[in-house]
């Protein structure tokens, strides 16, 4: 049988730079000739966002890089990066909110639906944050991008009503700094080696490849 690749990613829906990473990543998987078996794990860029409110994402750029100015150059900088590889963003609505819910939800797709799943849920509430400009953080919201990609209304409703996924995120959480992450995104790959950062999609593959061809010869 051929060896399996397992890629376990760190990142966090409300990151711009895990979003393009998430897409130059895929490029790389379909130009792998392997198999590759990807889990996205939970990373909080913000962890002390209160729940249950959401603040425009210019305004939380405006007082971590120093004025309204410095924030408007990196959500246009970051905006045609992101153009560059397909995807949308429209950073000027979008709301920044605590992303736990979310991650739930993300840990819950993969546990009962699926890593291809887990990877729609992960697309779909990226999606939603960068380009429809809605938040993420509310339990209604979430249940709606995840329906829309195909998981049950009422079982995410009722995830997100209780405790379940509660405890998982967190030890994702806490893997992350035993792993000394401290930015993300960051690939994981085989336990072993660690990728930081939105690599291109050439990067990604060469370490794929090489990967594979370490686990033929040994």
């Amino acid at each position: 049988m051929p060896e399996v690749i397992k890629v376990e990613i760190w990142s966090d829906v409300v990151c711009p730079w895990c979003y393009i990473g998430k897409r130059r990543f895929e490029t790389a998987l379909g130009r792998f000739d392997g198999q590759v078996e990807v889990s996205y794990h939970a990373y909080q860029l913000d962890p002390t966002a209160p729940p249950g409110s959401a603040q425009p994402v210019a305004e939380v750029y405006a007082r971590k890089f120093g004025g309204p100015e410095r924030a408007a150059e990196i959500i246009d900088s970051v905006t045609a990066v992101a153009a560059e590889d397909g995807i949308t963003f429209h950073l000027d609505r979008a709301q920044r909110a605590n992303t736990l819910l979310a991650h739930r939800v993300i840990w819950w797709a993969g546990q009962h639906a699926g890593s291809a799943m887990q990877a729609a849920v992960k697309e779909r509430l990226m999606a939603g944050y960068f380009t429809d400009g809605v938040n993420v953080g509310d339990p209604e919201v979430i249940a709606d991008l995840a329906a829309s990609v195909g998981l049950d209304h009422a079982a995410v409703a009722a995830l997100l009503a209780g405790d379940e996924g509660h405890a998982e995120v967190m030890e994702e959480i806490a893997q992350a700094a035993a792993y000394g992450i401290t930015a993300v995104p960051t690939y994981v790959i085989d336990g072993r080696w660690s990728i930081p950062g939105a690599q291109d999609p050439e990067t990604f593959l060469a370490v794929l490849n090489r990967t594979a061809e370490r686990a033929r010869t040994s």
